[in-house]
């Protein structure tokens, strides 16, 4: 599969080093958590300016959230023009079979 495919993903240590790779940081979208539970879930690039929405979690929080929600990560490693892409969408994993089926 060529790199700049769309690919999907729940594995915790491939999300992880997907997004530090690009200096990623969890977060989520403040206003959006209930209780002791974290929001929206995104990650918070440097590059990409400064963002007063998102508010940096733990990656074991962003984790928790990820999985109580039963979620799958929709991602590309790189551009079609062979950049480094931060593209990326979190869906249901039934979701994301369905975006990754060919």
């Amino acid at each position: 599969m060529a790199s700049h495919k769309t690919k999907a993903t729940t594995d915790h240590d491939e999300i992880r080093h997907w997004a530090e790779e690009r200096d990623g940081r969890p977060a989520t979208v403040k206003h959006t958590s209930r209780g002791e539970s974290a929001g929206l879930l995104r990650f918070k690039f440097p590059t990409a300016g400064r963002d007063e929405n998102l508010e940096e979690v733990s990656w074991d929080e962003f984790f928790s959230k990820f999985d109580n929600e039963d979620l799958a990560m929709i991602y590309q490693e790189e551009t079609q023009g062979g950049d480094t892409s931060r593209f990326f969408k979190f869906v249901s994993k039934e979701t994301a079979r369905e975006a990754t089926e060919e």
